[in-house]
């Protein structure tokens, strides 16, 4: 009996969390999305009007979708918030499966070194971090003077304010989510494996696309959708590195909260990034199945 009780307890708060910190404020912003905005505390309408009656009388609109389907804003936003995000899922995908294969290969005792380096930038702020990439790809910054020292060009390479250079702070922010779930992926494969593969005659391109790639699907659909996800949603990289003049959804979700003050707006663009999210999460989620039901 205090063993079911105990784990009720176990299995309840965590599900107590979610509802009051997760489900809940998704529910309040649907409810603000449908809401008319307003000049007042708070700018936006309430959803029931109450008679003298007593009688209460819903007034959902979906004035809000509709505005942001117009004016192309949220087609615009999410087109751009998708290329990035999936560039920086791709680039640190490339990038991160040689760093967690050559870490997964080492000796056990610089295993350990390797990974604190790859999360020692965590142990400094986000900001000063950001910073100092503006500092290194500015007009002025550390990589054009190297180039122009080098001879390799004549006048600064623009990168700064461009989605060259958010898309760089992306990969450097994101690429450790990608390399840890590889890393606890690709240690696990036996070395026993490779050593089949190659006494059967296959080659390290043959061997890489037939046993090393399937084996470290999981840790590719967990890196990616680690990645993916807080990438689609991004606003200080975008707001520092792009100049002010990008259109992913974090940046303009917060120019239509803050700027313009249309709460329902903004409520609606919150609901449209969910979605976007949401979407691919699915699919990522129905492969990580298929992968189980097969190993099983």
């Amino acid at each position: 009996m205090k063993q079911r009780i105990a784990s009720r307890i176990v299995l309840g708060l965590p599900l107590i969390w979610l509802l009051l910190f997760v489900l809940l404020p998704v529910l309040i912003l649907a409810m603000v999305s449908l809401s008319e905005s307003q000049v007042g505390i708070p700018p936006y309408k309430p959803l029931l009007n109450w008679s003298e009656a007593g009688q209460a009388a819903l007034a959902a609109s979906l004035n809000s979708y509709v505005q942001l389907a117009e004016d192309g804003m949220l087609a615009q936003s999410l087109q751009e918030s998708l290329t990035l995000a999936g560039l920086t899922t791709l680039i640190c995908l490339v990038v991160g499966w040689p760093m967690a294969w050559a870490i997964a290969r080492a000796r056990r005792e610089r295993r350990g070194p390797l990974l604190l380096l790859i999360m020692l930038p965590f142990w400094t702020s986000f900001l000063v971090r950001i910073y100092a990439w503006m500092t290194i790809l500015g007009d002025d910054g550390i990589l054009n003077n190297f180039l122009i020292w080098l001879g390799l060009i004549d006048q600064p390479w623009a990168i700064m304010n461009t989605d060259k250079a958010i898309l760089i702070g992306m990969v450097y922010a994101y690429l450790p989510f990608m390399v840890l779930p590889l890393f606890a992926v690709l240690e696990r494969i036996d070395q026993s494996l490779l050593e089949a593969s190659a006494d059967l005659g296959a080659g390290p391109a043959r061997t890489f696309l037939s046993v090393l790639l399937p084996l470290s699907m999981p840790g590719i659909l967990a890196g990616s959708a680690l990645v993916f996800v807080p990438a689609l949603g991004e606003y200080v990289i975008p707001e520092m590195m792009g100049g002010g003049g990008s259109a992913m959804m974090g940046k303009m979700l917060w120019d239509v909260f803050a700027l313009t003050r249309d709460w329902p707006a903004a409520a609606a663009l919150a609901m449209a990034l969910l979605a976007a999210v949401a979407v691919p999460l699915v699919f990522l989620q129905r492969a990580r199945h298929r992968l189980a039901g097969r190993d099983s």
